[in-house]
């Protein structure tokens, strides 16, 4: 008969950080469903909080059964859903295409550090539930005029193999200018349609932020995404390819935080290292010398600026320590 093993290391780790994700999705989410005008939107977010919340109790009852500590998350006292709007005309449902994008990329990471038959078959239904998600939200998105599709460009007409080393080669005014293949394209384009959803979101937080400190690094981090989207429109101009644009999302005039400085710090730093993360792919798969310069240089400036979130986070005291082992706890308290 099988017996269903301890939990392992990685097993702990990535359900902590699953808990973490899908409690800080369910308490914003009870906010976008409140204010929510359009009836499809509304459908949307309710259908995906519903689906979502059993395997955070799944979650409570593995790690109760192993008596590993049950995590913090966010609780109903990190959202209040009586304020007013604090974003306007399909910002829900950008920001909820853009976390389930985040969360398609982590549960298939999750799977490959878990072994236990329960935790896989969990991730492995959770990727399909946020696989149906994403697909939603997208063709409500572009149904809505609020979402634009990567560039449509011509291409060769017979397959080509790579000749030159110039092919390496940016944008040279001697050696002459080497067009973006649609690969680099992709890349680029989703990190800047990432970023203007980041950008927005992250100007409706410095606007809202109880704290003062909070407030300037929200602030800080709005002009960050910005000129990342700045910096990587050029390189689109430069090839003379579309820049992409958002019909709404905008932020409204309210200064009344619908979430805690806590969440909202928590959002910010889940971004980032979905943003490091996606330059560093977009970074490897380019050919062109001048991009990967371009990008490290983005991903240093991230890095720090989610480097400086982590310490304010310790300061307030709202960074949640994942399980530690025995071992380790007894040498940092000693």
């Amino acid at each position: 008969m099988y017996k269903t093993p301890s939990i392992c290391s990685s097993e702990i780790g990535i359900l902590w950080m699953t808990y973490q994700q899908q409690t800080m999705l369910m308490r914003m989410l009870d906010y976008f469903i409140n204010k929510a005008d359009d009836g499809e939107a509304k459908e949307i977010m309710k259908e995906i909080s519903d689906e979502i919340n059993p395997y955070t109790d799944k979650i409570v009852t593995i790690f109760q059964k192993e008596k590993v500590p049950v995590p913090v998350g966010f609780t109903s006292e990190d959202v209040n859903i009586d304020v007013p709007k604090l974003y306007d005309n399909g910002f829900d449902i950008m920001f909820l295409r853009l976390i389930k994008k985040i969360s398609m990329g982590m549960h298939a990471l999750n799977l490959t550090m878990a072994y236990r038959k329960d935790i896989t078959e969990m991730f492995r239904e959770l990727s399909v539930i946020t696989q149906r998600c994403y697909d939603k939200c997208t063709q409500y998105l572009l149904i809505k005029g609020l979402l634009q599709t990567s560039p449509y460009v011509s291409v060769q007409k017979s397959v080509e193999f790579v000749k030159d080393t110039k092919y390496l080669g940016g944008l040279n005014p001697i050696s002459g200018k080497r067009s973006l293949n649609t690969v680099e394209i992709a890349h680029i384009y989703h990190a800047i349609e990432s970023n203007v959803t980041g950008m927005n979101m992250i100007f409706g937080f410095a606007q809202c932020a109880q704290n003062n400190d909070v407030r300037k690094y929200f602030t800080k981090g709005g002009e960050l995404a910005k000129g990342i989207v700045k910096e990587l429109n050029e390189i689109f101009l430069e090839n003379n390819l579309q820049i992409p644009a958002t019909a709404g999302g905008n932020v409204t005039t309210s200064t009344l935080a619908p979430f805690s400085d806590k969440i909202m710090m928590y959002c910010v730093s889940l971004f980032c290292s979905f943003s490091i993360g996606g330059n560093s792919v977009g970074t490897a798969f380019s050919l062109r010398n001048d991009l990967p310069a371009k990008m490290s240089i983005l991903l240093k400036d991230i890095f720090e600026y989610a480097h400086e979130g982590a310490k304010i986070m310790i300061k307030h005291g709202w960074m949640e320590e994942p399980p530690q082992t025995d071992k380790h706890n007894k040498k940092v308290n000693s």
